[in-house]
């Protein structure tokens, strides 16, 4: 995680400083579009009350107050903090058409959105713990 004296650019970071920074499946999921095995991240069945940040640059992306159990096994969210922190593009890899969701901030690699989530929004974000830092609520 960097801190915010380093923050102003972090898209711009090189691979090599992006390696130094993460552990290696924050890193994998991250900069490389690697996901985690569902039911393994740390937070696909966390309750705690707070923020979740990007773990690349602490951008906040998602509130637990929007978080749900989907059942898909990641961590599950019907909207983001501010339609500003994350941006949508189209995904054809593994031979599917998915919707990558990234970090505004940074670019990195969160997840996915699907239109299969709650009456609330209609979506699903489903994002890897490994992407996310979350900050408890005081």
């Amino acid at each position: 995680m960097t801190d915010e004296s380093n923050s102003a650019d972090e898209s711009h970071k090189t691979d090599e400083e992006w390696q130094r920074e993460l552990d290696a499946e924050s890193y994998h999921v991250l900069r490389e579009k690697g996901t985690e095995r569902a039911f393994t991240g740390a937070y696909w069945d966390f309750k705690d009350k707070g923020v979740y940040n990007c773990a690349a640059c602490g951008e906040p992306l998602f509130s637990s107050e929007t978080k749900y159990d989907s059942g898909s096994g990641w961590p599950s969210f019907y909207q983001p903090d501010s339609p500003d922190c994350v941006s949508e593009n189209a995904d054809q890899s593994h031979g599917m058409l998915r919707t990558e969701v990234v970090c505004k901030k940074c670019e990195s690699h969160l997840g996915h959105v699907f239109p299969d989530g709650p009456p609330e929004s209609g979506l699903r974000y489903c994002i890897n713990s490994a992407a996310l830092k979350f900050k408890k609520e005081e």
